[in-house]
């Protein structure tokens, strides 16, 4: 894939591919990686990772991987994420439970195998 993603976008791609599973239980960047995502999933996941960092940049400067793999997780609901970190991990004007609430407003997103062998979202 010949396409220039920014940090944040690029470890929010990498957890969702870490965190999601085939049918038979196994990780999909087991055997995926960004070169599978339909062209419409990718698209949505940049839309998507465009607007938290416009509206809550500021709150996790210097901080983009770490956000990037955090805005994934909490936004689906896994057992870790902005609110795991702790007060102040982001920035001194923000608590873990600020950019949870924010990350929630995007609802959640499952990651499935079509028959064409591209990663889709749903």
């Amino acid at each position: 894939m010949d396409i220039k993603l920014d940090e944040f976008t690029k470890a929010y791609i990498n957890c969702a591919l870490w965190s999601s599973i085939e049918d038979d239980g196994i990780p999909l960047d087991d055997n995926y990686s960004i070169d599978d995502l339909a062209e419409e999933t990718l698209q949505s996941m940049i839309k998507d990772c465009k607007c938290f960092q416009d509206d809550n940049e500021k709150l996790f400067e210097g901080q983009e991987i770490q956000a990037g793999h955090d805005f994934w997780l909490t936004r689906n609901g896994h057992g870790a994420g902005f609110w795991s970190r702790g007060n102040n991990y982001y920035s001194k004007d923000v608590d873990g439970e600020t950019l949870t609430q924010k990350s929630y407003k995007y609802g959640m997103v499952d990651l499935y195998i079509a028959i064409d062998g591209k990663i889709y979202s749903q």
